[in-house]
């Protein structure tokens, strides 16, 4: 079993920025960020694998979220900068261990954090 502790999330305004942590009761392969606005599936945002720490994101998020991880804490970070409504969400910490094909698609991911709200407003 792996245990995931999320912290970081927070209301701010549009353009703002917000950094979000997820710290893992032991190291796991694959760690990733995933998102859920109410009414929407969930979506992921950011993953990283390995120990050399390959990244990957979706689409909406590229240059302006950084997924990093500090391996000797267990933990990764998500750090979000300018801030866009449409980037309100509940957001979960998720980890695997074995590789993922599709690291970026929820059902490959078997422990799962509680979650934390990011609101942003216009």
């Amino acid at each position: 079993q792996v245990q995931l502790v999320e912290s970081g999330g927070g209301s701010v305004q549009a353009g703002g920025s917000l950094r979000l942590s997820c710290a893992a009761s032991r190291y796991t392969r694959n760690m990733a960020w995933f998102r859920q606005a109410p009414g929407k599936e969930r979506e992921g945002v950011a993953a990283i694998y390995g120990r050399g720490g390959t990244t990957y994101y979706t689409d909406s998020v590229k240059g302006r979220f950084t997924i990093s991880q500090d391996n000797a804490k267990n933990t990764v970070y998500l750090q979000m900068n300018s801030l866009k409504p449409e980037d309100t969400a509940m957001y979960y910490c998720a980890a695997a261990n074995p590789y993922l094909n599709a690291p970026l698609v929820s059902h490959g991911y078997n422990y799962w954090g509680q979650g934390t709200q990011v609101t942003v407003s216009s």
